[in-house]
């Protein structure tokens, strides 16, 4: 599972070739969720208040990148790194 990007202590990463709907997972601090890449909403899993809302708002600004990676992922391609939230 690649490691896309990562900023306050959180990492985000990638799986190869997985379920839809598209998006991505989150660790912090041992909490992970998955994180749906339309809305920036948890589809399972927890994170704490203040993480979710940072990845929530780094989400929001890296839409296309995360779904140009998602479908890299999808086809079993590099990811592209994205920027971490400044």
């Amino acid at each position: 599972m690649p490691r896309i990007s990562e900023f306050y202590g959180i990492a985000i990463y990638m799986y190869y070739r997985d379920h839809l709907p598209p998006h991505f997972h989150a660790l912090y601090a041992g909490w992970e969720a998955n994180v749906e890449i339309s809305s920036g909403n948890l589809m399972d899993g927890q994170l704490p208040a203040a993480a979710r809302r940072l990845v929530k708002t780094w989400a929001g600004g890296h839409r296309e990148e995360l779904l140009d990676d998602w479908e890299r992922a999808r086809a079993g391609r590099d990811l592209t790194p994205i920027a971490p939230l400044e």
